[in-house]
């Protein structure tokens, strides 16, 4: 009888060159899959037993990573390298019926300012959030206004309204700080104002919460500086004037 000799499975499957070369960098990547796995074990022992040349609280060797990486400064979100302070009040996911279906997409209300006195608002719809708040910054960098100030809060008590939106705006003395809700205070901080009392009334929807802050900011009065600095003497020459009434001369006949 002759001999019959035993094949492997893989002997019969490989048929060609390229078959052969695909099993082999199978079994490479088994190989190496194999020893990450055997790698990964060891540290998580290492870690528990102190074995050295692996990283952990207890390791000899190696690089350790923990608490000796030293903090770098980082530059707060809300400040750009243009000097604008850059606010995102609330992202909204919005929905459009069409004939094909619903569209979805995204809305960003964001808040602008210089932290001197100028700020503006912009709203942005797009398919992506990041592309829905760059529309809203520019938008809201074309339409900025000039909110009037005494040193860091506003001149006098004013009340904005927009829809059902109702805000009251009320200076205060320094060391307040911005007594307000997240929309409101977006507005504040961009607009450099640090000492303010804010109170929002029936609606919360920021939209009109914003609108409504930005109603009340752009109607203040500006202070004159002239009549400033005259009411010391007004007052002087308004007493004056009063002596002169309450005692009238006495005419000889």
């Amino acid at each position: 009888m002759k001999d019959i000799k035993k094949t492997d499975e893989k002997d019969l499957a490989v048929k060609t060159p390229a078959q052969a070369e695909q099993i082999l960098e199978q079994e490479k990547e088994a190989n190496i899959s194999t020893e990450e796995t055997v790698v990964a074990e060891a540290a998580v022992v290492g870690q528990g037993a102190g074995a050295p040349g692996v990283s952990g609280p207890g390791g000899r060797g190696g690089r350790r990573r923990g608490g000796e990486r030293k903090p770098f400064a980082k530059k707060p979100s809300s400040l750009t390298d243009s000097g604008l302070i850059e606010k995102v009040v609330s992202i909204n996911r919005v929905s459009k019926t069409t004939k094909g279906g619903t569209r979805l997409a995204f809305s960003a209300l964001v808040v602008v300012g210089d932290g001197k006195g100028k700020v503006g608002y912009g709203l942005g719809k797009a398919g992506e959030v990041a592309t829905g708040i760059k529309k809203a910054l520019a938008a809201a960098k074309k339409q900025m206004i000039y909110i009037p100030r005494r040193g860091t809060t506003i001149t006098h008590e004013i009340i904005g309204q927009c829809g059902s939106a109702i805000v009251l705006l009320k200076p205060a003395s320094e060391g307040t700080g911005v007594i307000a809700s997240g929309a409101v205070r977006a507005v504040c901080d961009g607009a450099g104002i640090s000492n303010i009392l804010t109170k929002c009334h029936r609606s919360n929807n920021p939209i009109n919460v914003v609108k409504a802050t930005f109603d009340g900011l752009s109607r203040l009065k500006a202070l004159r500086s002239t009549v400033v600095k005259q009411d010391a003497g007004n007052v002087a020459a308004l007493n004056k004037e009063v002596d002169s009434n309450a005692s009238p001369s006495i005419t000889k006949p």
